[in-house]
């Protein structure tokens, strides 16, 4: 594809604006509290959709249409197992975290949380964490800069390299600037701007084709099996499938925005509108995937999409829409691209300075000192995802695939049991981690039978069993721990 100027333009009117809302995040960042954690102030619909933003990422509008394309109807079962995770993510975890990191010693990390939950003197829980979180998060982060990288370099013909740092620039620069605000506003217009290009983008394509039975008598004329939900579909393909939505247990970019909403009381209205943001967004990406199938199948000049399915819906924006509309559409995958990697980097920032650098080196460093530790943070960080992410083939990228699992089991479990196990232990808080996360590890290493399962259902049930067994054998938490949970739960009730 070749760079056109009104895609050109409207792409960087989108990039300018991100770095307009980090310049004003800027303003509002006075302390390590706003800067990782934005001061508790974020509401509703910020939360929902920022949470949304970070969680898709580029899988939304590239991945999940890219299997849609090649699988068909069968494929889009990932979708429920989605939505049912993330639902009662936003059920039982959002509420609880929110009121129990403000009461156990004001938390506004995820490894400080887990450190006050159990009053881990030893500390062990809280590097543990923050090294799990450091290692993925670092990898994870490169392989979204490559996906940016190669849409700059598709999309306009810059070469990789010079993508790469451009990308990597404009994300970083509003990271840096103005942190937790910056990322979650960014994130919120990012996922608006997603949404929309998964609904014209659908409704345009079927137009195109004369409607949804044309479209339909056309997918069951290419291959009757496009339309087949069950289509090669085995019982432990359809539990790895569900087994997805265990992961959103551990993720702490998307934890994190829990943590920081303003009130409790803000948390049913945001989980109506991630939801709902949530659903449309992914029969949006279903869609787009299943009628290119219709849209493509005897246009022998995309033959390439035979070897890059999850191009898909780059070459509907470039084919379909005017340039003018295409430049917005592409910066929609940038902007899935993005709203990830800001929040990975946060998130490490957060643990380099919260639970490295104040707890171990500078006890007494000031706040101005903590929000410029925290930046370097995100710039050493971001140069090492950069410098990882040279070879767009490195194999890096096949971490991301158990990136999801790593998290869901290694944290998950152990989020989930904290806040609503009142006689959960700090060992066994330990146990269901380092269980979690090397059978994750390991799994991935095997294979047929019963290792082709997705490794985080595996994960997520051995290091539940661990916590229980351990805290069941363990010594009772103690007077202290119980009464902070006696009063999450009233503050809940109340």
């Amino acid at each position: 594809m070749t760079m056109s100027l009104p895609t050109l333009i409207t792409f960087s009117i989108y990039l300018i604006g991100m770095l307009l809302i980090g310049a004003i995040a800027y303003r509002l960042t006075n302390n390590l509290s706003d800067y990782i954690l934005g001061g508790r102030k974020l509401g509703s619909a910020v939360t929902a959709l920022s949470a949304g933003a970070s969680d898709m990422s580029a899988w939304l509008l590239l991945g999940l249409p890219g299997s849609m394309y090649v699988g068909g109807l069968s494929a889009g079962w990932i979708a429920l197992g989605l939505i049912i995770g993330a639902y009662l993510n936003w059920k039982l975890n959002a509420p609880r975290l929110r009121v129990y990191t403000e009461m156990a010693g004001d938390a506004i990390t995820l490894p400080d949380y887990l450190e006050n939950r159990f009053q881990d003197k030893s500390q062990l829980l809280r590097v543990i964490s923050a090294l799990i979180i450091l290692l993925f998060f670092t990898f994870y982060t490169s392989s979204g800069m490559v996906a940016g990288a190669t849409l700059f370099e598709s999309s306009f013909g810059i070469e990789y390299s010079n993508a790469l740092l451009i990308g990597a620039l404009v994300i970083v620069s509003y990271t840096f600037i103005g942190g937790f605000l910056a990322v979650c506003w960014t994130d919120f217009f990012q996922a608006i701007l997603m949404m929309l290009a998964l609904v014209v983008a659908p409704l345009v394509v079927l137009y195109e084709l004369d409607g949804i039975s044309n479209t339909l008598a056309v997918i069951e004329s290419v291959d009757p099996i496009f339309s087949d939900w069950t289509k090669g579909v085995t019982s432990i393909g359809f539990l790895s499938l569900q087994a997805w939505g265990l992961g959103y247990f551990g993720q702490p970019h998307i934890l994190v925005r829990f943590m920081a909403i303003t009130s409790v009381k803000d948390v049913p209205s945001a989980r109506h509108i991630a939801m709902s943001w949530m659903i449309v967004s992914l029969i949006g990406a279903m869609v787009t995937g299943f009628a290119g199938i219709a849209f493509f199948h005897d246009r022998p000049e995309f033959a390439q999409l035979a070897n890059n399915s999850e191009a898909v819906f780059i070459l509907l924006t470039q084919v379909v829409f005017n340039p003018w509309i295409a430049g917005f559409l592409l910066a929609a995958i940038l902007a899935a691209i993005m709203s990830t990697i800001d929040s990975q980097l946060l998130i490490c920032s957060s643990a380099i300075t919260e639970d490295f650098y104040r707890k171990f080196f500078r006890h007494e460093a000031s706040e101005k000192e903590l929000v410029m530790v925290g930046r370097v943070s995100v710039l050493l960080i971001a140069i090492l995802a950069v410098w990882i992410a040279q070879d767009p083939d490195s194999k890096v990228l096949a971490l991301v695939s158990y990136a999801w699992a790593g998290f869901g089991a290694g944290f998950g479990p152990i989020v989930l049991f904290s806040l609503l196990w009142r006689n959960m232990t700090r060992n066994g808080a330990l146990a269901g981690m380092l269980t979690g996360a090397i059978t994750v590890v390991v799994w991935k290493e095997l294979s047929g039978g019963l290792f082709e399962l997705y490794e985080l259902l595996p994960g997520f049930i051995f290091a539940s069993l661990a916590i229980v067994i351990v805290s069941k054998i363990d010594n009772k938490p103690n007077q202290q721990m119980l009464e902070t949970f006696d009063k999450v739960q009233q503050a809940l009730k109340s």
